[in-house]
């Protein structure tokens, strides 16, 4: 068996939480410096970025910047720092229920991504707690959907991380939602919705098939009021979208979700519907110390809490990423 090659640590440190791009160099290729080689490698960039990048010293290997002229050498590790996209920060701030040695667990805000992902790269719950606590090395647990708030668990180490994560597979982590829907006074609960749903990549719905059913969820009125209802939700499968389609197919549709039952294009900047979904508590068997862990959230859902807000539709008053609300 061929032994795996050991990568070496990054000599560049994260910049705003966000690790640097390493690179490996093919074991044989036609390139004379490594500047030829980048060029190719990485066709959408300017060849004169590149170019300044190494005459700034901002190309790492293992012992420091890369001259502009260093010759290619097969096999050897490289660092730089890729400019992130531009991104309309989320104006409001992660809040941290606990800490210790091992777990960090958080209070995802609505419109925060938990982790980088296409153009969410900065903003981001695990890019700010790195930068905010000062811990490099965090990882994420579970992922929590950019539009829903609430409770969410990253590990500090990455030795950690496995035995969490594996939790959330196995579906040993007892999680409770709480949403804000419409309310039917004809609709049965509480019920347990089972259907088959299928996720297409590159299609941001998605859909309720026919077929043996893939998915799960319990759902709760917890009590109604000037026809909306607060609902608990507990899903005991972990497909995508599973709560807010289930919710959308029994015909209470969570309220401010663009993408159920109908797709709403909405401007990056508009943080003024949020999807009205919070993830409400994790509970499970911690797997170092075997004793029952439970993490609940302090976040409560705008639509009931503040009804007249969105008695006309219209949601609560419209945000802007400039607004004092997120500090410096």
């Amino acid at each position: 068996m061929r032994r795996r090659r050991a990568v070496p640590p990054s000599p560049l440190p994260q910049r705003r939480g966000i690790d640097p791009v390493r690179l490996r160099l093919p074991d044989a290729g036609p390139w004379r410096t490594v500047r030829d080689h980048l060029v190719d490698r990485l066709p959408a960039v300017d060849p004169g970025l590149i170019d300044a990048m190494l005459e700034a010293g901002e190309v790492w290997g293992t012992d420091g910047p890369l001259a502009p002229d260093v010759p290619y050498r097969p096999g050897a590790y490289l660092w730089f720092h890729r400019e992130p996209p531009e991104e309309v920060p989320v104006p409001h701030e992660v809040e941290v229920l606990y800490r210790d040695d091992i777990l960090v667990v958080a209070d995802k805000p609505h419109f925060l991504a938990t982790t980088p992902r296409g153009r969410h790269v900065t903003e981001t719950a695990l890019a700010r707690l790195r930068h905010d606590l000062g811990l490099p090395e965090l990882s994420p647990a579970h992922r929590l959907d950019r539009l829903t708030a609430g409770v969410v668990m990253f590990t500090v180490r990455p030795e950690y991380r496995a035995a969490y994560q594996n939790l959330f597979r196995d579906r040993r982590v007892r999680k409770e939602y709480e949403a804000v829907a419409p309310y039917d006074p004809e609709l049965e609960l509480p019920r347990t919705v089972r259907n088959r749903i299928v996720k297409e990549r590159g299609v941001i719905a998605a859909r309720e098939v026919p077929g043996e059913p893939n998915s799960a969820s319990r759902i709760e009125l917890l009590e109604h009021r000037d026809g909306l209802g607060r609902y608990r939700l507990v899903p005991l499968t972990g497909r995508t979208h599973q709560l807010r389609l289930h919710m959308s197919g029994l015909g209470v549709p969570i309220l401010g979700d663009p993408v159920y039952p109908e797709l709403v294009e909405r401007a990056p900047d508009d943080f003024g519907r949020p999807l009205q979904l919070l993830a409400r508590s994790l509970e499970f068997t911690d797997p170092f110390t075997g004793r029952t862990r439970s993490f609940v959230g302090r976040r409560a859902l705008s639509a009931w809490t503040s009804p007249r807000e969105w008695a006309d539709g219209a949601g609560p008053a419209r945000v802007r990423p400039d607004d004092p609300v997120r500090p410096a």
